[in-house]
């Protein structure tokens, strides 16, 4: 039977879902998509895959996702009835017909997520769901001082949740960096890898603003990544500042601009 794949890349703000795979306990951002494509074929099931499984809470500003449907529709066809039979909640604002070997998670390159934390006295109601409220003192030095020491290829059994599944643990980060926002009162986080464990930037995120608080020294990075023991990194920061920015398919797209950057002529 002929089938079409297409790659979608959607938005979605994170709040309402209890994570991007669908589960028992309540409403998935694939659940929605895939009630959606159920209308469209008028019954029948299309499974989709994803570049990665985010959790309840957690955003993605460019999300990807493959399907294979039964029917050939222009990819501007496919991108409004989708967006028509979905909430506004989710925006898919990319689609393209590719290549059966095209798969969303394993064809990828690399992804990148941003962190936000809010760091006014007093937190605006309309960025509860958005940014970690976080009003204490912030050393940009010393969290810049401890992201360099997780940049490159390491064993991340520290920043990894104990219930992964995962048996190896080493990933590459090819960019880790804060930034400050003065105009929202925010400090933005950006990390950029190869792959990223289950909590991985989010744990992350917990560690570094334990060091920014003075709670810990910035050279205690060092000692955790090389501890490989979970309980020696910080907390796992809250899921509503985080999110999902961007998956690569392109290592040279995946590495620009950092150390670790490709060229046409690089293995």
């Amino acid at each position: 039977m002929t089938s079409y794949r297409y790659k979608v890349t959607l938005q979605y703000d994170g709040s309402q879902f209890v994570g991007f795979q669908i589960q028992p306990n309540g409403r998935t951002v694939q659940e929605d998509i895939e009630k959606a494509l159920k209308i469209m074929t008028k019954g029948e099931e299309i499974k989709l895959r994803s570049a990665g499984r985010t959790d309840s809470g957690v955003h993605a500003k460019a999300q990807v996702i493959h399907f294979d449907y039964p029917v050939h529709l222009p990819p501007e066809n496919m991108k409004r009835a989708l967006n028509s039979l979905t909430t506004d909640e989710i925006a898919i604002y990319q689609v393209e017909v590719v290549d059966e070997s095209f798969h969303a998670q394993y064809s990828s390159a690399g992804k990148k997520y941003q962190y936000r934390v809010d760091i006014n006295e007093v937190m605006t109601p309309f960025k509860r769901l958005y940014a970690l409220h976080h009003p204490y003192r912030i050393d940009m030095e010393a969290l810049e001082e401890a992201l360099a020491v997780i940049v490159g290829k390491h064993d991340f059994t520290s920043f990894c949740a104990s219930n992964s599944g995962k048996e190896d643990k080493v990933r590459t980060v090819y960019e880790a960096k804060v930034e400050r926002d003065e105009l929202n009162g925010e400090i933005i986080f950006t990390f950029r890898g190869n792959g990223f464990l289950y909590n991985m930037v989010r744990i992350f995120v917990g560690t570094l603003l334990q060091i920014a608080n003075g709670l810990r020294p910035a050279d205690d990075m060092k000692r955790i990544l090389e501890a490989k023991d979970r309980n020696q990194a910080g907390p796992t920061a809250a899921a509503h500042g985080l999110y999902m920015m961007q998956t690569y398919y392109d290592k040279r797209e995946a590495t620009k601009g950092t150390i670790f950057e490709q060229t046409e002529d690089a293995e």
